[in-house]
């Protein structure tokens, strides 16, 4: 490996993924899922590396960070290895996207300290990630609302990004985390989606026509209230696809729970990401954001139900990276 005279840690900081719905099961097109989402405002995972002989992983979830630092190792045909330390890891299997977020930490430590080409794109293929999904490898890219247009059925390349808008600053998303059943992954997913029965034709025209006559109009007029309303259309339509595997529009038990209530509460976009048990609820203003946020919490702690509660603005940036130490300023590079 190439390494920088310095010898000092790489450090990146990547935000979870949520998953606000996906486009196309049916691949009619010559595309295949497709979907929308953003990087949350928390969690966030963190990973560092520094230049050594031989690979040394340790910390959070050390052993899927050493398989994805040897698959980028070798996917560059690079000798030697790194220190790599997952200094915090994301709830793994919680529909936040801990899998590739962790990937493509790895990846960009790894670039760096090789001096390697580092577009998201690139890693997500160097690692292995965004063989369906390609909403992780877009937040981990920058902030913002992406749409990505799905992946081609012959290749397996990163679905495109077709627009990144920013979110209102005064936008905030309370995301709650149940101790529930782990979302579907892996093997168990992709068997999940093959047996799952392909969307009705006019279902799937649905989402797109919400997706770019409602959605994202919403969001550029910063129109919390139709971009919610049309969120919630969405969640409902695609969460009736994935039923058959999960039990439900939603997970059941905490997460289709969490859903209804923030909808009560007055969140006008709620939604579950991807298998969950991750949910969230979207609101106008920090403090109608710390309400519901305290809202939840209570509810989960009078249903005996434990787990995480987060609260903020969406993500302006996706990854942040720097040289030097773990106290040093989060600049992005």
């Amino acid at each position: 490996m190439t390494r920088g005279a310095s010898g000092q840690a790489v450090f990146v900081e990547a935000p979870a993924r949520l998953h606000f719905g996906v486009l196309d099961l049916r691949g009619a097109l010559g595309r295949w899922f497709g979907g929308i989402g953003a990087a949350a405002p928390a969690p966030t995972l963190l990973v560092s590396a520094r230049p050594h002989h031989a690979l040394l992983v340790k910390g959070e979830d050390a052993e899927r960070a050493a398989e994805f630092a040897r698959r980028f190792l070798s996917y560059h045909g690079l000798r030697g290895g790194a220190r790599v330390t997952v200094h915090r890891a994301l709830p793994p299997h919680a529909g936040l996207g801990s899998g590739t977020q962790l990937a493509l930490a790895v990846a960009r430590a790894l670039a760096e300290l090789s001096g390697l080409a580092s577009d998201a794109p690139g890693l997500a293929r160097a690692v292995g990630r965004a063989e369906r999904s390609a909403i992780g490898t877009w937040t981990f890219a920058g902030g913002g609302l992406v749409l990505e247009g799905g992946r081609r059925t012959d290749s397996t390349g990163a679905a495109p990004l077709l627009t990144r808008l920013p979110f209102p600053p005064a936008w905030h998303c309370v995301v709650a985390v149940p101790d529930a059943a782990p979302g579907i992954s892996g093997a168990a997913e992709a068997d999940a989606l093959a047996a799952l029965p392909p969307p009705p034709e006019g279902d799937v025209e649905r989402v797109a026509h919400l997706v770019l006559m409602a959605l994202l109009p919403a969001l550029a007029e910063a129109d919390l209230t139709r971009f919610g309303a049309a969120l919630n259309a969405i969640q409902a339509i695609t969460g009736r696809w994935f039923a058959p595997a999960q039990g439900g529009t939603f997970a059941p038990g905490p997460s289709a729970e969490l859903v209804g209530r923030m909808a009560e509460w007055g969140a006008p976009g709620v939604g579950q990401s991807s298998w969950g048990p991750a949910v969230y609820g979207i609101v106008d203003g920090e403090a109608a954001g710390l309400r519901l946020a305290e809202h939840v919490r209570a509810a989960m702690s009078a249903a005996g139900t434990a787990g995480s509660v987060y609260e903020g603005a969406f993500h302006t940036d996706g990854a942040r990276v720097w040289q030097g130490s773990l106290t040093a300023p989060l600049t992005p590079r």
